[in-house]
């Protein structure tokens, strides 16, 4: 549940979350049909809530106004800790955790591939195609790279060319609304043009459902293999979005500016420069986020069909069963 009416109250009642905006019930739904409750601004919670929401395994997030993270709210540890002990012994490992984060790796590079090969099959008339052609080749090398890779500052360089690369001709995949949405370049902290607001945005709500996804099988998200141990940062969490930014996030981003779900008019230039979305362009991003969530397609490894939104899930009982010594390696998502 996403809740972005500044001013907005949830407290429990019963078995239900309810939410209120000046002393007026919006909402009311059942816990137990919550995987996690994202609140943007000013949006406060009961203590009731938040134990009830702990007790019952329902992740709370605060972000800022425009998506970015602020706190997370969770309940004890879950899951086996000969499982956790396991990740953090591979952790600790370089080896390990460079034969880990280039799975990780590899999948982020192959899945950026795939969304420029789409492209220019999908849009062949389009100008600007033999830049994404150029690129493609360039990523296919960077594959290569990353596979001999031997040490974890090499995978973290080739990721970094990587995303160079594909970033480089990431304005060529907007084919609509050209002037309204530039894009030169990746920018955050703050994102200073429109497209680099939508992607901060989508990936901030894409680690939270990676965390979550991570915890409900026991592993530690703070923990991770390609991104190091930093206070507060979700790292796995950070480690399992790079397999599905290009695939799901990037792939959104494009399809609310090319199909006009999105306008200029939905952002707004702060005086720091910083662009943020308005509420109802927020909102609107929120829909499609959740029903991306639900679209059907077929996971490359257990070749059986599953919403989108199930397959981070998927993922992390993956990366479980191999750190548990059940698979001989892990399997990263390759979208085919």
């Amino acid at each position: 549940m996403f809740v972005t009416t500044q001013g907005a109250w949830l407290n429990k009642e019963g078995e239900a979350v309810v939410v209120s905006v000046e002393k007026e019930v919006k909402l009311r739904i059942p816990i137990h049909t919550l995987g996690g409750i994202v609140c943007f601004g000013n949006v406060a919670c009961s203590q009731y809530l938040m134990n009830h929401c702990a007790e019952n395994n329902v992740l709370i997030s605060y972000l800022s106004e425009n998506g970015r993270f602020l706190a997370r709210v969770h309940g004890p540890v879950n899951g086996n800790v000969l499982l956790r002990r396991e990740q953090y012994r591979r952790a600790d490992n370089p080896k390990s955790s460079t034969e880990i984060a280039r799975c990780f790796v590899l999948a982020k590079i192959a899945n950026s591939r795939t969304v420029l090969q789409r492209h220019i099959r999908n849009h062949s008339d389009k100008v600007g195609n033999e830049h994404a052609e150029t690129a493609v080749r360039d990523l296919e090398t960077l594959l290569g790279q990353a596979r001999k890779a031997d040490n974890l500052d090499g995978l973290r360089g080739v990721e970094g060319m990587a995303g160079n690369c594909y970033f480089s001709v990431f304005d060529h995949l907007i084919t609509a609304q050209k002037t309204e949405f530039p894009f030169a370049g990746r920018n955050r902290r703050p994102p200073t043009d429109n497209v680099n607001a939508l992607l901060s945005f989508i990936y901030t709500l894409l680690v939270h459902d990676c965390t979550g996804a991570l915890e409900a099988v026991g592993l530690d998200p703070q923990v991770g293999f390609l991104h190091r141990d930093r206070s507060g940062r979700p790292s796995l969490a950070l480690d399992l979005m790079e397999e599905f930014r290009a695939f799901f996030a990037d792939r959104l981003v494009l399809s609310l500016i090319n199909l006009k779900q999105l306008q200029t008019s939905d952002f707004e230039k702060e005086a720091t420069g910083a662009v943020i979305m308005k509420d109802d362009g927020r909102k609107n991003l929120l829909i499609a986020y959740q029903k991306r969530k639900q679209e059907e397609s077929v996971h490359p490894f257990i070749e059986e069909a599953g919403s989108l939104g199930v397959f981070f899930h998927l993922q992390a009982q993956l990366l479980a069963r191999f750190l548990r010594g059940d698979m001989d390696a892990y399997p990263p998502f390759i979208w085919k």
